[in-house]
């Protein structure tokens, strides 16, 4: 039940309710197909038009199947439950108008718009962020007819409450510096990262202070490449010389 187990039921629940929608959206299914909500005149100088993306459908779809083992009175199903609605929840937070302009000489008398999912890189950075800032919680038990239940409040009572797009854990997460089979840690030894980076990439950090080794290497790429009418490209094969970054 960590901050790590958050981020994956988060972005499972979310690409399930993302594949959906755009699975629609695209004529793919009989079942569903475009948003027709949005009807009337919406502005000056543009109208409803093009597929708006069944977003309500999606979502519906990934929350029968993703909660659909998480009926349990405990709290982990707790927990993954409301990670799981964090996820759908980023995309309807996401979703953007896209329009289309018509008229003569590209001028844009009229334009189309609909409601559209943005990539879902933009998702997964947005989720990543909430990753960032997930709350910790506490798990209380309490007696209820069906027997005992167990619910999460905040750790915390100086912080802000976790919404429900925000991610919450209970447990903290393991050291994933070093291998362990039990967690399925891997650890970070032999690990390529970036000698320039400040960040969770960079050496200092993903080698877990270790230090990291270095090494050339010798790539053969395509170089100098040229265009011939009509209508090929002749490229010529040069070695590049790099060097690779790894964690001790």
């Amino acid at each position: 039940a960590t901050r790590e187990s958050a981020f994956v039921h988060a972005i499972a629940s979310a690409g399930v309710a993302f594949a959906v929608t755009r699975f629609c959206a695209e004529g793919s299914a009989n079942i569903c197909g475009c948003d027709a909500r949005h009807k009337g005149s919406p502005g000056e100088g543009w109208k409803w038009g093009g597929c708006s993306e069944d977003v309500e459908f999606g979502t519906q779809v990934s929350r029968e199947f993703a909660d659909a083992r998480e009926n349990r009175p405990d709290a982990r199903s707790a927990m993954n439950r409301h990670n799981n609605e964090a996820g759908r929840m980023s995309i309807i937070e996401l979703m953007h108008l896209k329009c289309k302009c018509h008229g003569l000489s590209g001028s844009c008398e009229v334009k189309t718009c609909w409601w559209s999912q943005p990539d879902f890189r933009v998702i997964g950075d947005y989720l990543k962020d909430k990753y960032d800032s997930a709350s910790e919680m506490v798990v209380e038990k309490h007696r209820e007819s069906r027997g005992w239940v167990e619910t999460l409040r905040p750790k915390y009572n100086f912080f802000k409450a976790p919404t429900e797009k925000d991610l919450v854990y209970y447990e903290n997460s393991p050291n994933f510096c070093e291998p362990n089979p039990e967690t399925g840690s891997f650890g970070t030894r032999d690990r390529i990262c970036n000698v320039t980076s400040h960040g969770i990439d960079g050496c200092d950090l993903l080698c877990c202070g270790r230090g990291h080794n270095t090494r050339t290497e010798k790539r053969k790429e395509k170089c100098h490449c040229v265009f011939h009418w009509c209508c090929y490209v002749r490229c010529q094969e040069c070695i590049r010389v790099y060097d690779v970054h790894t964690c001790k």
